[in-house]
């Protein structure tokens, strides 16, 4: 990842731990809150839960329908209506499976990151690293070993960008009610 454009600050990175699916739609919630544009980066191991805070993401902005994993298809996208009116473009990406970075080209990839108020979800973006431009936001996901009632957590670093940075958002309002840690 271009570990080079993030920035090590309280306000810039944030360091949660969700202990269940509700701390994930709380997570995802306040995601949507932000005025987020560009490309995040999520990235963790297979069953991390990278699809499914994407769903809860996808659905925190307003989208009503189903939310179709993209690991085949390489892109969903999504035309969200805001509350003013206006339509919130949202792709989301799943690498998983790209063979070579240059397939993004063909599909027109380029164009979704070009879009002006567009919000590109990426998980695996690793494998594009040299094709992508930095994101906006990175994401890392880890399965935690559990928690004192044997559930599978979930480690979840935060990191802005510089690009993240000049939209002037703040990750220190991100909570996860008695589980947030700073790094």
């Amino acid at each position: 990842m271009h570990t080079d454009e993030s920035i090590k600050d309280d306000t810039y990175s944030q360091t949660l731990i969700l202990n269940s699916e509700q701390d994930t739609q709380s997570l995802a919630q306040q995601l949507a809150d932000l005025p987020l544009t560009g490309s995040v980066w999520l990235a963790g191991d297979l069953g991390a839960g990278k699809t499914t805070l994407t769903r809860y993401w996808l659905q925190a902005l307003g989208h009503a329908g189903a939310v179709k994993s993209p690991t085949y298809t390489l892109v969903e996208p999504y035309s969200i209506q805001k509350s003013d009116g206006s339509i919130k473009p949202v792709y989301h990406a799943d690498l998983y499976r790209l063979q070579d970075p240059e397939e993004l080209s063909f599909i027109g990839f380029d164009e979704y990151l070009d879009e002006p108020e567009a919000l590109v979800i990426i998980e695996w973006a690793s494998r594009a690293d040299g094709y992508l431009p930095p994101p906006t936001l990175f994401i890392d996901m880890t399965q935690g070993d559990g928690d004192h009632h044997g559930k599978e957590s979930r480690l979840v670093e935060l990191r802005l960008s510089k690009a993240g940075q000049a939209l002037d958002l703040d990750l220190s309002t991100l909570k996860i009610e008695c589980c947030t840690k700073r790094l």
